[in-house]
């Protein structure tokens, strides 16, 4: 979606509200293709000074397995973003600020990379998931299994002589 601001850094105390709708379907992390709904998005551009200040406010549903265990996570999302827009930047380096060429925004572009920055590194179905046994696989969330119980470091297997 495109966002036509001339009216919004022309004039003072102008807001333009607008809604999208972002598919995402087609992204892909960890071999899965997490976003199951559209990402709905409102939001609004508000004159300051010669400057422009864009919030919005994203939800989705997402789906992905668990990075330990495997077990499928079922999250709906909501995440709320600020940029401060202005046509020309005196310092290219500067973070604050975003600048906005030929007064038009791309919006969707803007909260694809918003989304993706915004996710977490690792997904997990909660925070002290046990994860799998690197041996039999059984999920130690559910149960527990014995392929640890009698393993004994190769290096200190000449003791277990000395216990017998």
């Amino acid at each position: 979606m495109l966002l036509d601001l001339r009216k919004v850094f022309e004039n003072d105390d102008e807001i333009l509200a607008f809604r999208d709708t972002l598919d995402l379907s087609d992204i892909e992390i960890s071999g899965s293709y997490p976003f199951v709904s559209p990402v709905f998005a409102t939001g609004q551009v508000k004159s300051l000074a010669g400057a422009a200040q864009m919030t919005v406010k994203v939800e989705f549903d997402f789906s992905i397995p668990c990075d330990r265990c495997a077990e499928q996570i079922e999250r709906k999302y909501s995440y709320s973003f600020e940029h401060m827009l202005v046509r020309e930047l005196n310092d290219e380096e500067n973070d604050t600020y975003l600048q906005v060429e030929n007064d038009t925004l791309d919006v969707s572009e803007l909260l694809r990379s918003d989304i993706l920055l915004e996710l977490p590194s690792k997904f997990l179905c909660k925070p002290e998931c046990k994860g799998l046994c690197d041996v039999c696989g059984q999920n130690l969330n559910t149960g527990t299994c014995h392929c640890h119980d009698h393993d004994v470091d190769p290096r200190l297997e000449v003791l277990k002589k000395f216990m017998s």
